[in-house]
């Protein structure tokens, strides 16, 4: 299939020549992927009566330790208030702490406790399972060509994100 997408397979087909068939199939294969790649995690966050937005902040944080809440509210593009909530919970319930700046003592800077690491380990864990998983099965070209897909989905501002979250490290 992938030879068939770049134009140098038995179908002759090229990227600039996608049918609409072709891009259903491509979209509804990304709503049932999604659902499996959030299932694993699903069923741990359920555990803890966490949802989606509490695994996101969870990453997030992990990834830029010290990140700010506006920051956050960029990358996520959720309202205060909703992350608000989010973030009152992780609080409350030992997995974020939330520091004043010493610079501008407006600011927020968040970190994961041990708890909030484990909880984020175990999350993370899932989804490289899944992920390490369905590359081994579509091959080594397959994962750049993914990302390289992904990425060119992105919004420009959201790209910025995830290139400055790559650059921070693994």
């Amino acid at each position: 299939m992938a030879d068939d997408m770049r134009g140098g397979g038995s179908g002759g087909e090229s990227l600039l020549f996608l049918t609409d068939e072709q891009l259903r199939k491509g979209i509804e294969a990304m709503f049932f992927a999604y659902r499996g790649f959030t299932a694993d995690p699903d069923r741990i966050l359920a555990e803890h009566g966490y949802g989606r937005a509490h695994h996101r902040a969870v990453h997030f944080i992990n990834r830029s330790p010290g990140t700010t809440v506006n920051n956050l509210l960029g990358i996520l593009g959720v309202t205060k208030q909703s992350l608000n909530r989010v973030l009152r919970t992780l609080i409350e319930d030992g997995l974020v702490e939330s520091r004043i700046g010493t610079r501008d003592k407006r600011e927020r800077h968040l970190y994961l406790t041990e708890t909030g690491q484990a909880l984020e380990q175990a999350l993370s864990d899932a989804q490289r399972d899944r992920m390490r998983a369905a590359y081994k099965m579509a091959g080594p070209e397959a994962v750049t060509g993914f990302r390289q897909v992904l990425e060119a989905m992105m919004d420009p501002e959201l790209r910025r994100h995830f290139a400055t979250l790559k650059e921070s490290g693994s």
